[in-house]
């Protein structure tokens, strides 16, 4: 009798524990931002090569992204960050092959080149991370904000989609086109919301996702400008963004390519004053894209999205001057669900370690149920955020309830020998 009302108070106890477990599971992430930036190192050695762009960590003219990996910084609260991030492969260079591993863990041409530029074209045949998520969500999967594309063009001729001469009004929804083709240029008519210049510089090289035809619309030698490209949808110039934030109007992945002056890629002609302070050359080009990312991070903070356990990711796409160990990337997460206060580790990851860690997040995998490329071989970046964020946590774990199978077989067990003792 004594055993029995022990193995009910067990039960009961265990019960109840996993109740408790239960109801204080981990929590996963929701929508993702990337934020892609360019042609900086967080660290490299003091003997790099001249002509090498100045290192971020402890930058003056980025105190905002290193305001981030400060502990105790009120902007470090909900960051955490990786402290040995490194080129993804020696030799992936210059910048378009990184962007095509981000999206399918492997690189395309090692050039720069449009998608459709050269003879044979720069299309990548492979699977890819967006096109897969547009295939289990449909067009809530992802979205692209590229900036400078899809707006009016002003006088001069227009060379579709771009034009060399732009204002800043963006066209009707019904006009966007799939943005294939590089366009650069200055226009009285067009003030960039970020850096104030009239300058504006797309460069299809820095959006992956433009180099499959499953998500650019055009076939493996002709790009399809047409605003009827059913891909067209997913390519938004980014002063679309603030809209779909605002609304909540947004797609579970979200990429976001500022221009070559606010990706940290090239100075404005006339320098940059940033906190009183004017830089020229590669300092400026720094302070550009420190700039934009003081205003767009909190602006998605604000979000409902955001706060809904979202994440931002601020993502780097190559080293500098060097592929060794000595030369490492920034990459930033910002989430409800970091680690925080600028959380960090000695951890080897690559651009293979985010795809890796965006397919487990979304559940898509490429073909036989497999990671895609070299993300196979990755580490994912849960160690950054707070277990469980990244994998999927059951409502009850699968221990708790074999014991307590095993405990309710037992007990029954029990009572039938206590019954035929008794008869």
């Amino acid at each position: 009798m004594g055993m029995t009302n022990m193995m009910r108070r067990f039960l009961l106890t265990t019960a109840a524990t996993v109740a408790l477990a239960a109801g204080a599971q981990a929590q996963q992430l929701g929508d993702v931002f990337y934020i892609d930036m360019e042609n900086h190192n967080l660290t490299q050695p003091a003997n790099t090569p001249a002509g090498t762009p100045q290192q971020l960590l402890n930058n003056p003219a980025a105190p905002y992204l290193n305001s981030l990996m400060t502990p105790g910084n009120p902007n470090a609260a909900q960051t955490s960050f990786a402290s040995n991030y490194l080129n993804v492969a020696p030799g992936v260079h210059p910048s378009e092959p990184n962007y095509v591993w981000q999206e399918s863990g492997q690189h395309g041409p090692l050039n720069d080149a449009d998608p459709y530029a050269n003879t044979p074209n720069n299309i990548v045949n492979a699977p890819n991370l967006s096109a897969l998520l547009e295939s289990k969500y449909g067009a809530s999967g992802w979205k692209s904000y590229q900036e400078d594309i899809n707006l009016v063009p002003g006088s001069g001729t227009v060379n579709q989609p771009g034009a060399n001469s732009l204002t800043s009004t963006v066209a009707q929804q019904s006009q966007w086109t799939v943005p294939t083709s590089s366009f650069s240029g200055t226009s009285p008519n067009y003030t960039n919301l970020y850096n104030g210049s009239h300058q504006y510089n797309f460069a299809p090289k820095h959006d992956g996702t433009l180099f499959f035809t499953a998500t650019n619309g055009g076939s493996a030698t002709a790009p399809n400008f047409s605003p009827s490209n059913p891909q067209a949808q997913f390519y938004a110039p980014l002063q679309q963004f603030s809209a779909d934030l605002a609304t909540n109007n947004l797609a579970r992945y979200s990429l976001i390519t500022p221009d070559q002056f606010n990706d940290m890629h090239t100075g404005l002609t006339n320098g940059f004053t940033y906190n009183g302070v004017h830089y020229t050359g590669d300092q400026a080009a720094i302070a550009q894209g420190d700039n934009f990312l003081s205003m767009i991070v909190p602006q998605i903070m604000a979000s409902q999205a955001y706060k809904n356990n979202g994440v931002i990711v601020i993502w780097f796409d190559e080293t500098e001057g060097g592929d060794t160990p000595n030369f490492s990337l920034p990459e930033i997460v910002i989430s409800p669900l970091a680690k925080g206060n600028a959380y960090t580790n000695n951890i080897l990851y690559t651009h293979s370690s985010d795809l890796r860690t965006l397919e487990e997040l979304f559940g898509v995998f490429g073909p036989n149920n497999t990671f895609l490329g070299d993300a196979a071989n990755a580490t994912d970046l849960s160690d950054l955020f707070k277990p469980g964020a990244i994998g999927a946590v059951p409502e009850t774990s699968t221990w708790a309830m074999m014991l307590i199978g095993f405990c309710g077989l037992g007990f029954a067990f029990r009572q039938k020998r206590r019954k035929v003792s008794m008869a």
